[in-house]
Order: C-alpha cells, then structure tokens, then sequence
C-alpha cells in the first residue's frame, strides 16, 4: 500500500491494528489502535520518526520495500516503549548506515530494552536540531509526559509536530487526518483518561506551549493526525483543567443488591437537586468507561459489599485504579452493606488517601438500608451539594 503524503515529502508508513483488543495487558481497546510512523524526505537525509510494535515488525518492513525507501539516515526515536521502538533493532539491519537520534533516557531505555548497540545511539539535548538539508528537525524533551524520556520531534519548516503519546488516541482508520465526530473524542477522552490523566500537569503545560506554538499540525503516535490542532487542545485544555465538573461517579459492587439500592437512592436525590450522575457497576461495566468519567468528577462515592470482613476485592481493585490515574475530583465518600461484620471502608479510605480528597462522612449498613439509613443518604446527598456549590459548580 503506497503511503499516504501528509506534507511537503513527510508520509505516514504506520500501521493499523484493527484486531488488538487490549493494550498493555490492561486497557480495552474498542477500535483497536494505530502505531504511526513518518517519514520526512530530506533534501540532503532521510528521517523516520518512531517505529513499530514488534509483532508488526515484518509488515512494516515490506510497506518500506513497496515504497522503495532505499535508504534511511535517522530514526528518530520519541519514546523508548516498545509500540513506538520495537523495530529499532530490524530496522538497523535493513537500513545499517542509520544512526538512532534520541534523548539520554530513552537511549538507556533502548539499549537495555532491545540491545541497541551504543555506538548506533547518537544523544541529543533539549532544543538541539538536525539538518536533513531542506528540512530541520528540533527536539523538545516532554518528561513526564507520559514517561521521563518522552520527547517531540518539531519539523520546523512545516511548523507540524510529532508529539509520540501525547494528543494520541487508540483509534484507527483508512484516512491518516483526523475526521472530528464524538467517536474520535470518545476515543482521545479514553486514551487520556487511561495513559495520561496521571500526568494532569504536565499535560495541561505541554497543551498551553503547543497553544503557544501555533503549529499547523499535530502528529501524534496513536489514532490521527490532526490538521486542525485546536480540536485535540481545546479538549486537552477542558479534560486537564484544575476545576471539575458539577459530577459524582459512584462505582459500585452489590452481592445482594443492598449496595446497590443505596447508589440508585443516592444518585436519584443528587439528581435531584442538580448533580449529574454515573453509576458504574465495577463487575459487568467497562473499567474505561469509568475511567473517562473520573476525567470530569467532583465526587467519588465508593459502594461496596461485605466480604469475609473488609471490603469487596473488585472495589479495592477500583479504589487502587482511581488513585493511580489521580483526577481531579475534590470530594469522597463510602457506602455499603455487611452481613456479620469487619471493617468494610478501612482499605478503601487507605487507597485513597493519596488523592487527599475532602472525606464525607460514610455510610455502613447492615442488610438492607432502612429508614433511618436512607435518611442519612440524603443527608449525604445535600452535604454533596453543598459542597459542589462551594465551589461555583452547581
């Protein structure tokens, strides 16, 4: 398949996976995902910028030859994880004059990971370019964005940038430049939600320099290019925004439905006054759904049963996800049911803390809730209030 022209002599040569389902062995992928490559056609060299995911190797490698790319100077590599520089290594055998151009952390990352001889490595410092003759490539370090080596490759003459993770989306499609629809940002929502909402600040500093940069073009290493930038930005600048929205995310799991009569109370008074809702069922429900709404959140309201005297193991496993994907979110409480006994929010509240959410007060019920027990969610339900309207949000 002949590629795709994006610009003035730089071309897509990634690859669509349509078939992968989940990604690093955790995150659901409803379209499957991208793993984009470029190459930039020099006047004087040739540069490709990123790679391809190992099990893809050998069909890249043949789009190469059907494309007669005869000779390659650089790989530029932003990332040092393996969907982006897994083919480092085959790539030096068909193409052995090149030299890999990169920042210090991923050319430890590339030696250690893929056994990338150091004498093929040449480092590169933040602001540094390379000539390809008519065209200049300068590199911007990115740390923290999403690991400590990812960097930017800015193809100055075309004013585009290739940003690796950052502005991604596991997406894929038969036309490289993005086609704007609530699909597409569904997609991006999720793909931030999952893999770049830990990094909240750092995303929100490198949203406000792109912004700055005014560039034409955003090429990023997952999902489409975005020949409108401010589409991608301006929803950057939204989900990495420092105040949330006027939501309360309750994920939930009921063994006897106690639980969950509790969250479907709750949610139909928050509803009530005001306070949009998602309840989410951590057992049948797709953990990106929940997730994406964590992007949004004011309040997390965890409900849990009961089991052998502390809290149900798929509510930890929710508790543990939420405060390693740190949002936003101000507020927290605890709902739930218990049979014979224990310590049913302890665990919760202790995955918790990192988040340093202001913590209502909880709700532990034995069996079914009761009068006096619903009287208390709205109790809850007004104290949420409240504080959602401490803050200007509803």
């Amino acid at each position: 398949m002949k590629f795709q022209e994006i610009k003035n002599n730089i071309f897509y040569c990634g690859l669509n996976d349509c078939d992968r389902r989940i990604f690093d062995e955790l995150i659901p992928l409803e379209h499957g995902t991208s793993y984009n490559s470029y190459l930039i056609k020099g006047s004087e060299k040739t540069a490709i910028i990123d790679t391809m995911y190992p099990p893809k190797t050998k069909e890249y490698l043949k789009r190469l030859s059907e494309n007669q790319v005869g000779k390659v100077d650089y790989i530029i590599a932003n990332h040092g994880e393996q969907d982006h520089s897994g083919s480092i290594p085959a790539l030096l055998e068909k193409y052995p004059n090149a030299i890999v151009v990169t920042n210090p952390k991923v050319a430890e990352n590339i030696k250690s990971m893929l056994f990338v001889p150091e004498e093929k490595i040449k480092v590169i410092s933040d602001g540094e370019e390379l000539s390809l003759g008519d065209k200049t490539l300068k590199f911007i370090f990115a740390p923290g964005v999403h690991w400590p080596d990812t960097m930017f490759t800015y193809a100055k003459e075309d004013n585009m940038i290739f940003t690796c993770d950052f502005l991604g989306a596991h997406y894929t499609f038969s036309d490289v430049f993005a086609q704007e629809s609530k699909e597409l940002e569904n997609s991006a929502k999720r793909y931030y939600a999952e893999i770049m909402m830990p990094f909240r600040m750092m995303c929100k500093k490198y949203t406000q320099m792109l912004k700055n940069m005014n560039v034409d073009m955003i090429l990023p290493s997952h999902g489409p290019v975005h020949k409108n930038p401010n589409y991608i930005l301006n929803l950057y600048e939204d989900w990495t925004a420092d105040t949330p929205k006027n939501l309360v995310v309750l994920p939930y799991v009921s063994m006897y439905e106690s639980t969950k009569d509790m969250v479907d109370y709750l949610s139909e008074k928050l509803e009530s006054k005001g306070i949009k809702t998602f309840k989410f069922d951590i057992v049948d429900d797709d953990l990106g759904d929940l997730a994406m709404s964590l992007v949004d959140a004011a309040t997390i309201v965890m409900g849990t049963s009961m089991v052998l005297a502390g809290p149900h193991p798929m509510a930890v496993n929710v508790a543990y996800l939420a405060a390693v994907l740190r949002p936003k979110a101000k507020f927290a409480s605890l709902i739930g049911s218990y049979g014979w006994g224990g310590n049913l929010f302890g665990l919760i509240g202790d995955l918790l803390k990192p988040l340093k959410l202001d913590l209502i007060e909880p709700l532990q019920v034995k069996g079914k809730p009761k009068a006096e027990d619903y009287q208390k969610l709205d109790e809850m339900a007004q104290k949420i209030f409240e504080k959602h309207q401490s803050m200007g949000i509803v």
